[in-house]
């Protein structure tokens, strides 16, 4: 029976998905700033075998007529946050054995700067740490906070993200052979000079010449993560993925992205059912339906056209409520700006199976209460179960990322009520998995990557007699 995987879907922010939630009794997600809650949220999840939190993180914020909507500044969507990549040392600290995922885009920094940081991360989390990759967010709102006029294109994007990833690979894999430090206090050697390689990489977008700094980590390269849907965002994640976030919009439509990844993923020469392929969820669980329901239609009450719009706007540069309601996004088609941004939650609304596209009322609708979210469980434990289960068995899928609606108590209840009963089922192990965040995730019997992922190719460690 095909294992469950379950992540944490968080961002150190006021609240996940572009929802409103933070003033619900039920919540604490406010007190996103402090350090203490997110030491019990990475504890909480740490002993009751989540594998990994992961912190969806960015510089931007909505945007519509190139500024912050009020009920954005108001009601906290997608607004206001810290870095969580400064809580991940404490958190993992504090734990054994979680992981820890977070995201980097690799349209601001250097991949020096990006490689430094996950190997450092790496070191101090004992090689529980995986990098999500992003190319950009917030249509211009990023590319103007950094002194750009303008973002660049979504395909051009992705090219230059692969080049990236290369160059950090060559320093994670090709710069340090495995046994390149020493420490060798008697004879005085730090690092074998005969073991280090300089990096020499010329490409289009970036270059490099010299020697990486930073020892092996336990890692090497941290797990790399990928969401993104679209049809370029599916062929970037098979070429250097390792785990992949999928949008969940139709049972369907995610079991033909999740064959597509993975038999991308073959023509690459990889194993395809090594990549780990997840789908957020936002799970109300409670004891009886009935009361799961009722949280479900309080949160549901919270949720207006103005957050929808505001929240959409941020991640595609789309206003809706700027748009003809009665027609659909494809009244926007010949705008050059369109595709840009949040391609995945655009074309989910433009269907190239010959159904009629939703209006923009109708996707309004959609999205309300949902947001950039996944599928919607609602249900007593059993039925929770039954759900996430049918989901896993109908898509091929490996697991979820759990979206809160009201942190940390959901997690508290999901943890409580419905981890127990997947256990049971043989869906979960008795005892939590430890190792490496890439044996909890992929299977891999090594911390290392996968000597089919393309990455291998720039290792410079000696491969062992036989």
């Amino acid at each position: 029976m095909k294992q469950m995987h379950l992540g944490v879907f968080e961002v150190a922010a006021p609240q996940v998905g572009g929802t409103l939630s933070w003033p619900h009794p039920r919540s604490q997600s406010v007190r996103f700033s402090e350090l203490d809650y997110w030491i019990s949220v990475a504890q909480l999840l740490d002993t009751a075998g989540f594998d990994f939190l992961f912190f969806a993180d960015g510089f931007g914020y909505p945007s519509v007529d190139g500024d912050l909507p009020d009920v954005a500044a108001r009601g906290g969507i997608n607004f206001s946050g810290i870095d969580p990549t400064l809580l991940i040392p404490t958190l993992a600290h504090l734990t054994t054995r979680l992981g820890f995922v977070v995201t980097s885009s690799t349209g601001l920094d250097h991949p020096l700067q990006t490689a430094r940081r996950f190997a450092t991360l790496d070191h101090l989390t004992g090689g529980r740490v995986g990098w999500n990759i992003v190319t950009g967010a917030s249509a211009d709102v990023v590319a103007k906070l950094f002194g750009h006029t303008e973002m660049m294109q979504h395909d051009a994007r992705y090219d230059q993200a692969d080049e990236y990833i290369d160059l950090a690979l060559n320093f994670w894999e090709g710069s340090w052979e495995d046994d390149a430090f020493v420490a060798d206090r008697e004879n005085v050697v730090l690092a074998d000079p005969d073991k280090l390689h300089r990096v020499e990489y010329t490409g289009k977008h970036f270059s490099s010449s010299g020697y990486f700094t930073v020892p092996p980590s336990p890692q090497r390269t941290p797990v790399l993560f990928q969401a993104g849907t679209s049809d370029r965002g599916r062929a970037f994640a098979a070429r250097n993925a390792e785990c992949v976030f999928v949008q969940g919009t139709t049972v369907a439509q995610t079991a033909v992205n999740v064959a597509d990844i993975r038999a991308k993923a073959a023509g690459w020469g990889r194993d395809p059912e090594a990549l780990t392929i997840m789908v957020g969820a936002s799970v109300m669980v409670a004891e009886t339906h009935e009361a799961a329901v009722a949280l479900r239609a309080e949160f549901d009450a919270m949720q207006t056209d103005e957050i929808v719009a505001s929240l959409y706007a941020g991640n595609t540069g789309i206003d809706l409520l700027s748009l003809d309601p009665e027609r659909s996004l494809e009244q926007l088609v010949a705008d050059g700006k369109v595709g840009e941004m949040g391609q995945s939650n655009i074309n989910r609304f433009l269907p190239k199976d010959g159904s009629a596209a939703p209006t923009v009322r109708e996707i309004l609708d959609q999205l309300k209460g949902r947001g950039t979210r996944g599928f919607t469980v609602t249900g007593d434990p059993v039925e929770v179960a039954d759900q996430l289960e049918a989901l896993m068995d109908a898509t091929g899928l490996d697991g979820f990322l759990l979206e809160p609606i009201f942190a940390p108590t959901d997690l508290e209840d999901f943890a409580c009520l419905v981890i127990p009963e997947l256990r049971r089922r043989g869906r979960m192990p008795a005892t939590p998995a430890t190792g490496s965040l890439r044996e909890q995730v992929t299977g891999s019997t090594g911390a290392h990557l996968a000597a089919d992922h393309p990455g291998s190719r720039f290792s410079v460690t000696p491969a062992p007699v036989a």
